[in-house]
């Protein structure tokens, strides 16, 4: 496969790099320390084509490809994380599968604000009792009439403080078989959002609690049966976590290139310390590395879905590497390094959550490994 990018994917990339450097780097710093999600820079994205890169025209979206989308989140991630946050909540995870799922009805109700960065939807999967076993969820549904009783809570949900929908995974019953998922709204009776918790990462995440509330049936998303099919978008949501990853242990390596460029010590510039180009030369060949992976499953997309084998192969890649540039950049730096002045240690604490978010090391070297011998292994203790 060739994995040069097209003049198509370099033009498109190019012209996005420019309106990063434009309009995102300045103030990048500041944004990426603060707290409050940054809506104006979320409706200047939105307005300029960010949101919905790969998402139909019928549906709002720009038409384009996954390869676009990733394109994206790596050009501007390389200038502004933030930003880059933002690009992956308008084109990956919880909105993708909403698209992928949702009713015409649904459709009119929540895309118009969502695609115009002026809502977000944050995604309710992870339980107290259920992590990466996310098969083992208890928050139920229940029919009550011409509704829903929505019962149980959720835990790590990104975007949780500040959205105003959010897609919550449910059992209608009982097994794989009995779960699906449904829409609530911010202001829903019997849905409470608990006190924001800080991460290493600078985010704030806040518990979800549901206590029957109650949602229309016109709400289900997808009912009894739909786990498997909302499940798979997983595998297109790596490629948002991966991209991020990537992009910023470029910008991490970027900044300790130019640092060993023009910092002396013993008369002499960084660069020219032996063992300093030795990590340099193991961080760009890690990068690189992890970028043909990127790439491969990415266009894989132009054809359909990519498979889990090459998604769990990318993020997995992606996130060693940016980590492993990131930590190694550090060091280069020193202390200015591990100043907050600098942006090289909000890269480092970025991507640590993105190597347990979105399928945690562990569970890809798994999903690799069935993908090896051509068979499922079950993590589960024999009944």
């Amino acid at each position: 496969m060739d994995l040069k990018l097209s003049d198509d994917h370099q033009t498109y990339a190019d012209s996005v790099r420019r309106f990063a450097r434009t309009h995102l780097a300045p103030g990048a710093l500041e944004r990426a320390h603060a707290s409050e999600y940054p809506w104006k820079i979320a409706l200047l994205l939105a307005e300029n084509g960010f949101f919905g890169i790969a998402f139909p025209e019928s549906d709002g979206g720009q038409g384009g490809s996954l390869m676009h989308a990733v394109l994206a989140i790596q050009e501007i991630g390389m200038v502004c994380p933030k930003s880059a946050d933002i690009v992956q909540a308008g084109n990956f995870g919880p909105i993708r599968t909403f698209v992928e799922y949702a009713s015409t009805e649904q459709k009119a109700r929540f895309l118009p604000d969502l695609l115009g960065g002026r809502k977000l939807i944050s995604l309710g999967m992870t339980e107290p009792g259920a992590g990466s076993a996310v098969t083992e969820l208890q928050t139920s549904a229940r029919v009550d009439g011409p509704d829903y009783l929505i019962n149980g809570s959720k835990i790590f949900s990104t975007h949780s403080a500040e959205a105003q929908l959010f897609l919550v995974y449910v059992r209608f019953g009982p097994g794989v078989q009995g779960i699906g998922s449904v829409l609530l709204e911010r202001d829903t009776p019997g849905f409470t959002i608990g006190k924001p918790s800080n991460f290493m990462n600078g985010e704030q995440w806040s518990q979800l609690y549901f206590d029957n509330a109650r949602i229309s049936a016109a709400n289900v998303l997808l009912g009894a049966g739909g786990f498997k099919r909302q499940i798979s978008g997983f595998n297109v949501e790596r490629l948002g976590n991966a991209s991020r990853s990537l992009a910023l242990g470029r910008l991490a390596f970027n900044l300790a290139r130019e640092h060993a460029l023009v910092r002396k010590q013993f008369g002499r510039a960084l660069c020219e310390f032996q063992g300093l180009q030795w990590k340099f030369s193991d961080m760009w060949m890690k990068l690189e590395q992890a970028q043909l992976l990127l790439y491969r499953a990415a266009l894989e997309g132009d054809n359909g879905l990519p498979s889990a084998q090459s998604t769990a192969m990318a993020k997995l890649a992606c996130n060693e590497a940016g980590w492993f540039a990131a930590n190694e950049s550090l060091q280069v730096m020193g202390g200015t390094g591990f100043s907050q002045e600098a942006m090289v240690e909000y890269c480092l604490r970025r991507i640590r959550g993105w190597m347990i978010a979105g399928g945690s090391l562990e569970v890809l070297r798994n999903r690799i490994a069935e993908g090896i011998f051509e068979r499922t292994f079950s993590q589960r203790l024999p009944t």
